[in-house]
């Protein structure tokens, strides 16, 4: 089944090698007896917001045509103070424009990390506050996604690891590291295996 993978730099994997990021190893953890994904696009880019993803990868996914999404969106537009009301229009439009392309069990949304547990996550906007802005994006996105039938996947308690095991975090002190990402596998294989079936 063609997989395409949206997002930003948590899906794109900044900061690890091409195998560590999580869509990869979601692609490795379905075994031999799981409906197989082909990974034919990773369309994640460092720095892109909710905006930036409707402008440049829901396009992109006409030509694509995949039979299976996932969608990890809006740590950005927490960085860059997208006033909420604005994150959830986008994430509707997101959705909604999913839905047109698959059904709502060939799509997973997955939450955002923290990124204010990390060494350096007080590098982009006071801990506390971007911390309840990250919860309250991942609650959007929950929302959204149930209202539509899609499945969305909680990995967000797995990144405040960070705080007391630095092997969870790469090595730019920012995103997760590969063993982090392979929490979250742990987490979205077997939604996508149930969603999928035998």
């Amino acid at each position: 089944m063609r997989y395409v993978a949206l997002g930003d730099s948590y899906t794109i994997g900044t900061s690890v090698a091409p195998a560590e990021r999580w869509p990869d190893q979601l692609v490795r953890a379905l075994g031999p007896s799981d409906p197989a994904l082909d990974l034919v696009a990773n369309l994640g880019v460092n720095g892109y917001t909710s905006g930036d993803l409707i402008r440049d990868e829901l396009p992109a996914l006409d030509n694509l045509a995949p039979g299976f999404v996932t969608l990890l969106i809006g740590v950005n537009d927490v960085v860059r103070g997208v006033p909420p009301a604005t994150y959830e229009a986008n994430v509707v439009t997101i959705l909604d424009a999913l839905l047109a392309r698959l059904p709502a069990d060939r799509i997973v949304t997955v939450a955002i990390p923290d990124y204010t547990v990390t060494p350096t996550g007080a590098d982009y906007g006071d801990p506390r506050a971007k911390h309840d802005e990250i919860v309250a994006a991942n609650a959007t996105m929950a929302r959204l996604s149930a209202d539509r039938g899609i499945r969305n996947v909680d990995t967000f308690d797995l990144s405040l690891r960070v705080a007391g095991d630095r092997g969870f975090v790469a090595g730019d002190g920012l995103h997760p590291s590969g063993a982090q990402y392979a929490l979250w596998v742990e987490r979205i294989a077997p939604v996508v295996r149930e969603l999928l079936g035998p």
